[in-house]
């Protein structure tokens, strides 16, 4: 029998929920794709974990709207909120179901990957290990754009995502970055997020 974890009611405003829902499906999307695309069962397994974040975020959405609504008409403006929330959900089940052809080897058809083969950009997920020289940095400093076409579009940190990070976020040691950019440029940046190449090139 599945283990069902424990969710806890804690206040969150409703607006806050529903743009973090929707942040994180289209990041499922953007990962699904590219995990199926170039078989990585990291970026999958990411979707997945994600897809039971939408889940809770969706179970505490509900509850916040269960007890704002104290009539008819508070519950009347309140469906369009449920609705918004339930295509997030949606969208999320999609992204995963997408990875479950990475995580159960299903395979795509060759033809598709050599037509991927051709997108100009493409999402790595790099972690950033002891002795990276891009620890303890800003990401403005470190200029990705510039210098290899690269851009930080989440961080994970320990079980938090921080979706589009501000410029002047800093990137520490063991954060898990997911990035996007040319395929060279990359996996120039997983190198130096890993510690394997030592210097940012001007």
């Amino acid at each position: 029998m599945p283990q069902f974890e424990k969710i806890e009611y804690k206040p969150i405003p409703v607006s806050e929920l529903l743009v973090e829902m929707k942040n994180l499906s289209e990041l499922m999307i953007d990962l699904a794709y590219s995990a199926a695309l170039f078989n990585d069962k990291e970026l999958a397994e990411d979707v997945i974990e994600l897809e039971s974040r939408i889940d809770t975020l969706a179970y505490l959405l509900d509850m916040e709207i269960m007890i704002a609504a104290r009539d008819a008409e508070d519950a009347e403006t309140l469906i369009g909120v449920s609705t918004v929330a339930a295509a997030a959900d949606k969208i999320s089940d999609a992204a995963a179901d997408i990875a479950a052809i990475v995580t159960r080897n299903i395979g795509i058809h060759p033809i598709i990957g050599e037509i991927f083969e051709k997108v100009e950009e493409r999402l790595m997920k790099a972690t950033v290990k002891e002795g990276s020289v891009i620890a303890g940095k800003r990401i403005d400093e470190l200029d990705l754009a510039a210098r290899m076409g690269v851009d930080i579009i989440a961080i994970r940190r320990n079980k938090d995502w921080i979706l589009d990070p501000d410029e002047t976020a800093h990137v520490f040691l063991g954060d898990i970055l997911i990035t996007r950019g040319a395929p060279m440029g990359i996996k120039e940046f997983k190198d130096l997020a890993e510690g394997r190449l030592k210097k940012l090139e001007d």
